[in-house]
């Protein structure tokens, strides 16, 4: 198993940037694939952005592509979501997710390790 702690959230205006954070214990960070979603209140968790094990392959939702950059060090067993260009619909709980499976998913059920969440709110 692998324990996953989301830091990096906060409160932002819009156009502005934040870095977030997903630290990994237990098991091999690089045996994970790594995604990022969110969940806005009253709304379904959507899938952000994941990453290969290896982090060379990548993959965005359409709404964050060219703003959104995620990464990975695997020495580190982090995993990172750097957001750029911040808008207000933005706003959710930012959570990662880990999964063992080969192939980058978009869906919440394709991925079975979570954290419990990180608060990214921007201002208009």
């Amino acid at each position: 198993q692998v324990q996953l702690v989301e830091s990096g959230g906060g409160l932002v205006q819009a156009g502005g940037s934040l870095r977030l954070s997903c630290a990994a214990s237990g098991r091999t960070f690089s045996l994970y694939k790594m995604g990022w979603f969110r969940q806005a209140p009253g709304k379904e968790r959507e899938f952000v952005a994941a990453i290969s094990r290896s982090g060379s392959s990548t993959y965005y939702a359409d709404s964050v592509k060219g703003r959104f950059t995620i990464s990975r060090d695997n020495a580190k067993n982090t995993a990172y979501l750097e957001m750029n260009n911040l808008k207000p619909e933005d706003t959710a709980v930012y959570y990662c997710a880990a999964d063992l499976a080969i192939l980058l998913k978009t869906t919440t059920s394709n991925y079975d390790y979570w954290g419990q969440g990180t608060q990214v709110t921007v201002s208009s």
